[in-house]
């Protein structure tokens, strides 16, 4: 049962606390519960194209081999616009649920079309297994078949490297220079596999379709790395300053550049970076954004993690920038409550940080608690801002080390446990709460599997997370469960085009 919304409260400032003020900043986005609908009607559109196609008599095996061609073809299209870089489309989603809902779109795509060729020789192989082999040889080796064997072969090792990403020996912008070529070897070869040797696709609304889904994906990457790129060197941002602020963990102020406009950004919001000569929406590298609205330009809390990462420190003031955003939907305007408990660990400060500074920037009056853990009291960062934001907010702190013995630290050692987590929640109504939450994946899905045992409404429980590993909580099964569901949707969709015969 969904809680009651918060009283609404004027700051004076343009937001409302709970329900934000529409602004002319204010992104135009598809909402969240349109995008399950949307989605389907892309990927089965194909499919009610051909429903109404006279084709030669067909065994239901084969038509059920064209419809998962059909539909695992589109799906593989919308896979363009589910990268998280489409704010209009995917941005109400978040971060998290786009790119895990990416991922597992990836597993039925391939699995579709690793059974599209499969299908078509199956009645064969029920009569005369010699002759299947035969045929699905032909399939493999025959020129006009080429183009599809290509878009299979590049589909293969687009998930598998995809799969592995953290197991490559390879640097980052490799991994994503070879993801984007194998993309579009896989969608190019599959859409003219399809409007050349398609049973359905060959003429008529069908083959219109694939020209449109083809002139979509053309735009989408003229999008991404054409007019993208263009932006980045038109509206150049330069680094200020870069400060230390604990083991590895730095904080990056950068401003626009002259005739640079200002960044309309929402706290809790994270942006693209790029640095210098490497400006190109290949090379930058996703951070959120540690800072208020209210204060010029923006501030980064980066942590040295990989291969971009480990150099942000030796950056000089004055560095050209590339700044493409704001992205994210990890924000207390999007997610309501008349309280607001913030938990970070590890570089998952950074948009907590973010949130808490906007908070202080507008004398928000609503209750605020903040837990903050890492694994070592050299790695935590901003404690006299946190301590300082006290004066400004109803604001009660915890901070916690996972590693104790260090005789300076006089804090608390340990986890965000259930015992922690109920004293951060203490004078708070769970029900009537909101929980925003960033850190390393088994941290975010204790701690918010914790909070739903509190009492916490899954849908007040808000969190992000840059690894992309998918996690284990609740709500991850949840929303696994969900996607499944979409994917049984377009099962369903291939049996009824089967059913033709």
């Amino acid at each position: 049962m969904t809680a009651p919304a918060p009283p609404a409260q004027n700051d004076g400032t343009g937001t409302i606390y709970g329900t934000p003020l529409a602004s002319a900043q204010d992104p135009v986005r598809l909402p969240a519960r349109w995008l399950p609908a949307v989605y389907l009607a892309v990927c089965l559109a194909p499919l009610a194209l051909a429903f109404p196609r006279p084709v030669a008599p067909a065994h239901p095996w084969e038509l059920a081999a064209a419809g998962l061609g059909l539909g695992a073809l589109a799906a593989m299209a919308v896979q363009f616009v589910t990268s998280g870089r489409f704010e209009s489309v995917t941005g109400a989603l978040g971060i998290d649920r786009i790119m895990a809902f990416h991922k597992v779109a990836a597993w039925w795509v391939l699995l579709a079309l690793l059974l599209h060729p499969v299908a078509y020789v199956l009645p064969t192989w029920l009569d005369d297994p010699a002759l299947a082999q035969e045929r699905m040889l032909a399939y493999l080796a025959m020129p006009h078949y080429r183009s599809g064997v290509v878009a299979l072969v590049a589909l293969v090792l687009l998930v598998m490297l995809g799969a592995l990403r953290e197991r490559l020996p390879w640097r980052y912008e490799v991994w994503r220079g070879s993801h984007l070529i194998l993309a579009v070897l896989a969608l190019g070869g599959g859409l003219h596999h399809a409007v050349t040797v398609g049973r359905f696709s060959a003429e008529g609304p069908v083959e219109l379709y694939w020209w449109a889904i083809g002139a979509g994906a053309v735009a989408v990457l003229g999008t991404l790395y054409g007019w993208r790129w263009l932006r980045l060197h038109r509206r150049p941002w330069r680094l200020a300053s870069v400060t230390r602020l604990a083991d590895r963990l730095w904080e990056l102020d950068i401003q626009p550049a002259k005739d640079t406009p200002p960044l309309p950004y929402t706290a809790g919001q994270f942006v693209w970076m790029t640095v210098e000569g490497r400006r190109f929406p290949l090379l930058d590298n996703p951070f959120s954004i540690a800072d208020s609205p209210m204060r010029p330009g923006i501030s980064l809390i980066v942590k040295e993690a990989g291969d971009f990462t480990r150099r942000v420190g030796t950056l000089a003031p004055g560095t050209a920038i590339g700044i493409d955003g704001p992205y994210g939907d990890f924000t207390l305007e999007s997610h309501r409550g008349e309280g607001v408990l913030l938990l970070a660990a590890g570089a998952g400060i950074a948009p907590i940080m973010g949130l808490l500074r906007d908070l202080v920037a507008r004398g928000d009056p609503r209750p605020v608690r903040l837990g903050y853990a890492a694994g070592r009291p050299a790695t935590l960062a901003c404690l006299d801002e946190i301590e300082a934001a006290k004066g400004a907010l109803d604001l009660r702190t915890l901070v916690v080390v996972e590693e104790g013995g260090d005789p300076d630290w006089p804090g608390d050692t340990g986890r965000l446990d259930r015992d922690r987590l109920a004293r951060l929640l203490d004078g708070l109504d769970p029900a009537r709460s909101v929980a925003m939450i960033c850190g390393p994946g088994p941290m975010v899905s204790a701690v918010s599997d914790t909070l739903l045992d509190l009492g916490m409404p899954m849908e007040r429980v808000v969190y992000e997370r840059f690894d992309y590993s998918g996690g284990r909580s609740r709500q991850d099964r949840r929303r696994m469960r969900r996607f499944l569901a979409l994917g049984a949707v377009l099962g369903l969709g291939v049996a009824a085009l089967a059913a033709l015969a």
